[in-house]
């Protein structure tokens, strides 16, 4: 043994494949912990997240929201006139901001020590890896690859981008069709209305966001609909043609249209293909996605996966603490697994929608006696911009143990006002702990302190 956990038949200790947020967390800490790693990535240091996910979302989210600012404005005395936005600005300066990410990822690696390997890693067995043809050999492997978007195998299908295109538009479309119904979808379909686009979203089901809170997800829909997005529910696109510069959908209901650009946001897949899986005894589960135990061990004892390839909640905080949970677990001997209980998580729609905990329909299916909580007021700005939107709060508690069990809100800073309120829920805060808070006055979160139980 030359250092804490390496062992010289082997080149590495841990060797890491995909240099996504879980990924390069693992590595490290793990090389923090003494290890010696490597990591392989064939595309871009920060995974989704940084390159074409989280980060330049939210930033085109924060671009989406100025023309209503802009609008807002008015009702305040600022007479500023809405410009058409200018487009290559903002994507230009979205991408100079994601190389400098780039960059400081690479640095993390390096400074702690892990080896970087630009290449597409592929499994020749259990211990060895081919990395562009050169092989090389490791005690531990992790595979933190992530997913990819999925598009459909319908007629036309190569017309439509994913997000991972839309980010690097030549030009803005005057219309868009968005496709999906999920967090991509919901939130594209904001923020290209935002930017100036016409957008009509279409999902095949009767209401986006499956999963959260349905009066949530009914206030948004009507929230959008009002800011002029077009959604058409229970309907799907079935093929895809091409019209000069233009493109025509064909429609379940045998209708169609016509649009500039269609963006598919129905999901994505865990990006398997030619990792060499097959070389290994991992095993797939159901959905396809890689089977896991709760240390993140595969069916392969040296082999590990952790994040969106796993099939779990498709967030980069739970993929960074999964990450970091393996490489103590791994190097310094802790025991302590993930909890995923109150995990917190933001749609950056417009307006936001933010939820921790339990939805209303999963609280009634899990408790004996909920209470429901709720508050629908116009925000205190749009007294004076003569915005129309609609701010939303709901808490749900669990009658038995008066402990808060759920919190959602659909409003400005949704995000911020959420993860405040995920630490008190995640430490077993009562309904009368947020009773005896004093709000601050006057915010939208001080109602979060004073509201009273809804009839059902």
């Amino acid at each position: 043994m030359t250092q804490q956990g390496f062992d010289t038949e082997y080149d590495y200790d841990l060797f890491v494949i995909g240099a996504g947020s879980g990924g390069v967390r693992a590595a490290r800490m793990s090389a923090g912990f003494g290890a010696k790693v490597a990591i392989a990535e064939s595309r871009y240091l920060g995974g989704t997240c940084v390159n074409v996910g989280c980060v330049p979302k939210k930033l085109f989210s924060y671009a989406a929201h100025y023309r209503e600012d802009f609008k807002d404005a008015q009702g305040f005395g600022w007479q500023s006139a809405v410009e058409p936005i200018d487009w290559p600005t903002l994507r230009d300066n979205k991408t100079r901001e994601i190389e400098r990410l780039n960059g400081i990822y690479g640095n993390l690696l390096s400074n702690t020590g892990v080896e970087l390997l630009n290449g597409h890693a592929s499994f020749v067995d259990a211990h060895t890896l081919s990395v562009d043809g050169k092989e090389y050999t490791a005690k531990r492997i992790l595979i933190a690859v992530g997913g990819w978007p999925f598009i459909p195998d319908i007629p036309g299908r190569e017309f439509a981008i994913s997000s991972n295109e839309v980010f690097y538009l030549d030009t803005l479309p005057k219309h868009a069709v968005v496709v999906g119904g999920g967090y991509i979808a919901t939130e594209f379909a904001g923020i290209l209305h935002g930017l100036g686009v016409e957008v009509d979203q279409i999902y095949r089901r009767d209401l986006f966001l499956r999963g959260f809170d349905t009066e949530m997800r009914e206030q948004l829909a009507e929230e959008m609909r009002n800011k002029g997005v077009k959604l058409r529910f229970n309907e799907n696109v079935t093929a895809i043609e091409k019209e000069g510069d233009r493109y025509r959908l064909s429609l379940e209901n045998g209708e169609s249209m016509v649009t500039d650009q269609v963006l598919y946001a129905t999901g994505r897949k865990p990006l398997l293909e030619g990792l060499g899986l097959e070389n290994t005894g991992v095993r797939l589960n159901d959905k396809g996605y890689i089977a896991v135990d709760e240390t993140f061990q595969t069916s392969e004892p040296s082999v590990y996966a952790v994040g969106d390839v796993t099939g779990g909640m498709e967030l980069t905080p739970v993929a960074l603490a999964e990450g970091m949970n393996l490489a103590k677990r791994l190097y310094k001997g802790e025991t302590k697994t993930v909890d995923y209980n109150f995990i917190p998580t933001a749609i950056f729609s417009q307006p936001n929608l933010a939820t921790v905990g339990y939805s209303e329909e999963e609280a009634r299916a899990k408790f004996t006696d909920i209470a429901v909580f709720t508050s629908r007021f116009t925000h205190l700005k749009h007294t004076l911009s003569g915005n129309k939107t609609k701010t939303l709060l709901k808490l749900i508690v669990d009658k038995a143990s008066d402990k808060v069990v759920g919190a959602h809100m659909l409003g400005d800073e949704a995000g911020e006002i959420i993860q405040g309120l995920a630490v008190a829920i995640k430490a077993g805060a009562t309904k009368a702990d947020f009773d005896s808070t004093i709000g601050i006055h006057p915010t939208v979160a001080e109602e979060f302190v004073t509201m009273r139980e809804a009839s059902r």
